[in-house]
């Protein structure tokens, strides 16, 4: 990234000086169109054309590392899903394929018509199921994830 955004600037200051140098530049093309003023506008554009695209390769280089960056930055490192600190520990947790309306209940921040909606939709593979599956609004399994779990049956 330091090296792209390096490569940027000295390639700005290049461009930016090309205006000092003109006068050289200039001579140069007297020089070598002799005097022909169509060949003369024609390297004149080929050089500036030339600077363009000696510009673009690092703009491009920066969007493309951008880019990448973004596509990452949201990615949790360690795997594991957050839970709050004042989480119960797993075996405490409210088992959504098999307790009752009553015990889905005992969950904070839970309604009698989701618990429900949880039962009536039965069997999960894990708990964001609920959300996935449009059985719980987003904002209801983020008061209630803490205190649910998903079992599966065992074979």
């Amino acid at each position: 990234m330091m090296m792209v955004m390096t490569v940027m600037a000295e390639d700005l200051h290049l461009f930016s000086s090309y205006g000092k140098y003109r006068v050289l530049s200039n001579d140069f093309l007297d020089r070598s169109c002799a005097g022909d003023r169509t060949g003369r506008q024609w390297m004149h554009w080929k050089i500036m054309r030339a600077g363009i695209r000696f510009a673009a390769l690092p703009v491009a280089m920066l969007v493309l590392c951008l880019a990448g960056a973004a596509q990452y930055s949201d990615r949790d490192s360690s795997g594991a899903p957050k839970t709050s600190a004042h989480a119960p520990p797993p075996e405490a947790r409210i088992d959504i394929n098999h307790a009752s309306v009553g015990e889905l209940m005992r969950a904070p921040g839970m309604a009698r018509p989701w618990a429900e909606r949880i039962v009536r939709f039965r069997p999960y593979r894990t708990k964001q199921d609920l959300v996935d599956r449009g059985i719980v609004t987003s904002a209801v399994y983020d008061r209630i994830k803490d205190f649910i779990i998903a079992h599966r049956e065992k074979q």
